[in-house]
């Protein structure tokens, strides 16, 4: 098996990242907590494993990319709402199957209004589209109640097993049943929140 990404180890100030090591064809979820600290955490950890911040412990392989969330302009989506057809023209690779994979949703079609796409299939669409460019990806469920999670990871799981890779950074301990490898954070003992 191919390594990706090794991480021996990242200390800040109030918690650590044990070592783990990513190889090609794995989901690697990386139990963060919830807290006030999760957001700054996640921007960090996934800055690093990007390769936006150099880090001491943390060989990179191969470029992983970051999902990231849909935005939307409200002023330039009152005027011309955006579609899938046009979201995808942006920020997907047209010649991937997966470019086309969210049209397996029976109701989405090219000109569905992104904004009328519920919390799965609009994250799905933003997960098709990234890995439609890269095989290593960098990603969240924010946002996703509990089946959403899982049918999201399964997803995602199914497609990196041909040769890609994938950190989910995540917030709640629900993916035990699902993940194989699981890292958790662990906090200092002087900035621990329990």
């Amino acid at each position: 098996m191919r390594i990706i990404l090794e991480n021996k180890g990242i200390k800040t100030d109030t918690y650590y990242i044990p070592p783990f090591v990513l190889y090609e064809g794995e989901i690697i979820v990386l139990y963060l907590q919830n807290g006030e600290h999760l957001y700054d955490t996640e921007i960090f950890l996934r800055n690093i494993f990007c390769g936006k911040i150099k880090h001491e412990n943390v060989i990179l392989q191969r470029k992983m990319t970051f999902v990231d969330y849909f935005r939307r302009s409200y002023f330039r989506d009152t005027f011309f709402p955006l579609t899938v057809k046009r979201y995808l023209k942006k920020n997907a690779d047209l010649k991937s199957p997966l470019s086309r994979k969210i049209f397996e949703e029976k109701w989405i079609t090219p000109e569905t209004k992104i904004e009328r796409i519920p919390g799965t299939p609009r994250k799905l669409l933003t997960l098709f589209a990234a890995l439609s460019k890269t095989k290593d990806i960098v990603f969240d469920l924010g946002a996703l109640d509990d089946e959403g999670y899982e049918y999201s990871f399964k997803i995602v799981e199914g497609i990196v097993k041909d040769g890609g890779s994938a950190i989910l950074l995540h917030c709640f301990d629900n993916m035990k049943e699902y993940a194989s490898k699981i890292i958790t954070l662990e906090w200092n003992d002087d900035h621990s929140p329990f």
